[in-house]
């Protein structure tokens, strides 16, 4: 892994989320994307080397709504950027970590991604991202 690419956060609102993180981090929504395949709405900010996603349920049902409704908004995921992630998802596979996809899928900011299950990682869910080609 090489970094820290973004930290997730799941938000009800992104409409009255993104003026508050823009005066919070005193930076511009840099882009707002819908992911199909999470059923999110995203927007991204970014200082330094560090990027924030927050993340709006597009579903009254879909992970995002599910997880605020367990837990409240605040942190959803911590993204880390890796070289490889074909290799990477095998790697942490063979030492014993739960995927939660079996391979890569699309998502937000033209990454790869894919997801370790929180049982695993202490409760935290875990994002590996590889930038497309």
């Amino acid at each position: 892994m090489l970094r820290v690419e973004h930290i997730g956060i799941a938000v009800k609102d992104l409409s009255a989320s993104i003026p508050l993180y823009e005066k919070l981090l005193n930076s511009l929504c840099y882009k707002k994307e819908r992911v199909e395949s999470e059923n999110v709405e995203t927007a991204f900010f970014r200082r330094g080397e560090t990027k924030i996603e927050l993340l709006e349920s597009s579903q009254s049902d879909g992970v995002i709504a599910r997880f605020i409704e367990k837990k409240g908004e605040g942190i959803h995921h911590i993204a880390f950027e890796v070289i490889d992630i074909v290799a990477e998802m095998k790697r942490l596979k063979q030492e014993g970590f739960v995927l939660l996809n079996e391979a890569p899928k699309e998502g937000a900011d033209n990454k790869l991604v894919c997801f370790l299950h929180p049982k695993n990682t202490h409760g935290v869910l875990i994002e590996l991202c590889m930038e497309k080609k």
